[in-house]
């Protein structure tokens, strides 16, 4: 009876299904509490702890640039119990940032799935005397080294694509740090900046607010929920200029291949749902699907935009 059962079809395929999850397992974020991310984070554990019957807790370790919650990581399960959310930047900008990393992304993580795309503005105050992008292409070039664009820390997204905006228009300006994105983009409403990268979740509440103008988008087309939003090229700025910043699931460096491939298959199903995509709009993020081959090449491109910008702009973190 045993042998003639391991005839039926889709027996082998039923014996090599993974017994995953075998208890709790534990999503650890860089992100802080409430923060975008973490609020997709938060929706997808749910519907995979159902999904898993075993809860899914997600464990916010903010600060340290994300080494934090890296390394806690690090030090955790390695058969698929513990998996982390990590941010672009720890992928394809800090390699060139920091001499010397506590990570190693060729080696320390397997990628499960990218979540979302969210694309960059670039916004100025709403009494700015720019119309459009090439008005504020042209005054860079008239005054170098006197406009200015700020962003929360060095290395961060809207730092890169505005050093990268500085070198595919030619133009020279100041950078400045603030402590807070909440302080950034008020500077820029109250003109003390000429302009900043931002994205709805950061700069759209003072943009319905009226405080602030969004002159494009950082983007290869316009945003359905800013259809009057011009791309970069549309305003008169560079063609191919594009900013956007995402999250991915990972889990450890040698997890079983059919368990990845089951946290795989169950994540993207979580991101297919209804109320996980309402939440991406909520805060105007993109799905962004991709097969472990597309993903691996968006990465290495990505890399490569980011270690010519950082050695242009001899920007470094240790």
């Amino acid at each position: 009876m045993l042998a003639a059962a391991c005839l039926l079809p889709g027996a082998a395929a039923f014996a090599q299904e993974p017994q995953f999850p075998s208890r709790p397992v534990r999503l650890i974020s860089p992100f802080p509490v409430g923060s975008g991310p973490d609020g997709v984070a938060r929706l997808v554990a749910e519907k995979l702890a159902r999904a898993w019957g075993q809860p899914v807790t997600v464990e916010n370790k903010p600060g340290g640039n994300g080494f934090i919650a890296i390394n806690a990581f690090k030090h955790g399960a390695t058969d698929g119990h513990d998996l982390i959310h990590l941010e672009n930047v720890h992928l394809t900008a800090y390699p060139y940032l920091f001499k010397k990393l506590p990570f190693d992304g060729n080696k320390d993580f397997e990628l499960i799935a990218p979540l979302f795309k969210t694309h960059f503005f670039i916004t100025t105050s709403a009494n700015s005397k720019y119309r459009n992008v090439a008005d504020l292409v042209a005054d860079a070039k008239a005054n170098p080294g006197r406009l200015s664009y700020g962003s929360w820390s060095v290395g961060n997204p809207a730092h890169l694509g505005s050093a990268l905006f500085e070198t595919m228009t030619g133009t020279e300006m100041q950078h400045v740090v603030y402590k807070e994105t909440s302080q950034l983009y008020s500077g820029v409403a109250n003109g003390e900046l000429t302009f900043a990268l931002g994205t709805s979740a950061t700069a759209g509440a003072l943009y319905r607010a009226g405080k602030l103008k969004f002159l494009a988008i950082a983007a290869p087309r316009r945003l359905a929920a800013y259809k009057d939003v011009p791309t970069v090229a549309e305003a008169g700025g560079p063609a191919g200029f594009e900013v956007s910043g995402w999250t991915a699931f990972a889990a450890p460096r040698g997890v079983s291949p059919a368990v990845l491939e089951k946290i795989r298959r169950d994540v993207a199903k979580a991101l297919s749902e209804q109320d996980v995509r309402d939440k991406f709009a909520a805060f105007g993020y993109e799905p962004f699907s991709a097969t472990p081959s597309e993903f691996a090449q968006h990465i290495s491109a990505e890399s490569s935009r980011f270690a010519e910008v950082i050695k242009k702009v001899g920007a470094h973190l240790d």
